[in-house]
């Protein structure tokens, strides 16, 4: 570790300390000079209730190294330079919530009584906020103001039969941090390039435990004080879908195909079930006349169930559509299978198809026979956006890279339906689908819900 490293790690600690100080001591000289905020309105009434300053005094020490302690535990002074200011952005609002919470908690439950000035109290945590969030700023600053000098940059060279993968060697090069030295084979040309240049940190790009240069890399690296890491020698192509986790005190590297997992799972599920109850309010009056026409033109039944593979493949799901076909369309489906136009993989699509009543080619158009799978959605078995359920005799042309699908629930829409839905070819609709299994977020769900509506209006893509 860089000796400036663990100078600015240090660093923070007195500078948090004092401003942490600084905003108590401000706080109660607001207050007991009774400054208005607004001229000549009076809104806070004098402050009878404020603590002589010698017993705040204790109190302003106590409760700084209260929120030193916090940030400790927050990872707030780690001995390394942090260039990510918005993560620990986050942190430092943490450390002050909790930070209140407990002085709150503390007067009510141990000294029975409430503190003596909430005023004191809230201004104080809004200042000790600004105040450290202008010495962090004022680090890092300072850190990337010596970087851009060469202080504190470490020297890496990366190492191994195969060279680091384009993505690492572009993030290298972009870092401040870091002087990518370029790459070696063997060990022999790491010894004679110490000769000439400090080295820092080795990158190992295709570590073998049983592989004796593995070993005599790592016990030079260790004998000669230069820091080791290795490239992980699978998904190395999906570096943002891997997680470093312990089974008791062993480090495992672990593999996460998808974000929505864990809370993204649950965030997921939460906005299906309110999405899914507004807008089955919302359109209910649609669906009942579209029920109503499809009884009229074609009698019953109104609905169609499909039965579709579900999330895991873990059985069939009974996917809901209002009835657009005749009733006997899936005992004809054999005679007219020649004439589908999806001869790019395993899907069965027809233009124009003959199986098709002439209300179903409006609900079609409109994409309103989709409507009952809001229902699905709401008891769990789809979600509103995700890869299209497809038929078990579809699935069971499928690849094995293909099958990556099911890691999620099928979806009402997604970014395949957006992006051509039937006019895609099979392979660029597996392709949109897994760029949205791979890069999942919150926001991207969103681009797509409000992006189905322009689709839907213009029908693009419809069968």
């Amino acid at each position: 570790m860089k000796q400036i490293e663990v100078l600015f790690g240090v660093l923070k600690v007195p500078l948090h300390f004092a401003a942490v100080l600084v905003a108590l001591m401000l706080s109660y000289q607001l207050r007991e000079a009774n400054i208005d905020l607004i001229p000549g309105v009076q809104l806070l009434p004098p402050a009878n209730t404020l603590l002589p300053f010698e017993e705040y005094a204790m109190f302003m020490f106590a409760a700084a190294a209260l929120y030193i302690a916090l940030a400790t535990l927050f990872g707030l002074y780690a001995l390394k330079i942090t260039l990510g200011p918005w993560k620990e952005v986050g942190r430092i609002f943490a450390v002050s919530a909790i930070w209140l919470m407990l002085i709150v908690m503390w007067y009510v439950f141990i000294e029975k009584e409430l503190f003596f000035s909430r005023f004191v109290l809230a201004q104080s945590t809004v200042l000790l906020t600004i105040f450290v969030l202008f010495v962090h700023t004022f680090i890092l600053l300072l850190q990337r103001a010596l970087l851009r000098r060469g202080i504190g940059v470490r020297a890496v060279v990366s190492l191994g039969g195969q060279d680091i993968p384009k993505l690492l060697h572009a993030l290298l090069l972009k870092d401040p941090r870091y002087q990518y030295q370029g790459h070696i084979a063997t060990m022999s040309e790491l010894m004679h390039r110490r000769k000439f240049v400090h080295i820092d940190l080795i990158l190992h790009t295709d570590p073998h435990p049983k592989n004796e240069e593995t070993t005599e890399l790592i016990d030079y690296c260790r004998s000669h004080h230069v820091g080791y890491a290795f490239l992980p020698p699978v998904f190395s192509d999906v570096p943002q879908h891997l997680d470093i986790s312990h089974i008791g005190i062993v480090p495992i590297l672990s593999f996460q195909p998808t974000p929505l997992d864990g809370w993204g799972r649950v965030l997921k599920r939460f906005w299906d079930i309110v999405g899914s109850i507004i807008l089955i309010v919302l359109l209910s009056p649609v669906m009942f006349i579209t029920a109503f026409l499809v009884v009229c033109t074609s009698g019953w039944p109104i609905l169609y169930v499909s039965r579709r593979i579900g999330q895991h493949e873990q059985g069939m799901i009974p996917v809901l559509k209002f009835r657009t076909m005749r009733n006997d369309a899936d005992q004809i489906k054999k005679d007219i299978a020649h004439l589908s136009h999806r001869t790019d993989g395993p899907l069965f699509k027809i233009k124009n198809d003959p199986r098709v009543t002439p209300i179903g080619k409006v609900l079609r158009r409109l994409t309103l026979d989709e409507l009952p799978q809001l229902f699905n959605v709401l008891v769990g078995q789809m979600s509103l956006i995700g890869p299209r359920p497809h038929l078990p005799e579809e699935v069971d042309r499928y690849t094995d890279y293909q099958r990556r699908l099911f890691i999620v629930k099928p979806g009402m829409t997604g970014l395949a339906q957006i992006s051509g839905r039937s006019d895609l070819k099979f392979d660029e609709e597996v392709q949109f689908d897994m760029r949205y299994i791979e890069e999942w977020s919150p926001l991207l769900d969103l681009w797509i819900f409000w992006r189905t509506f322009f689709v839907v209006l213009f029908g693009r893509g419809a069968d």
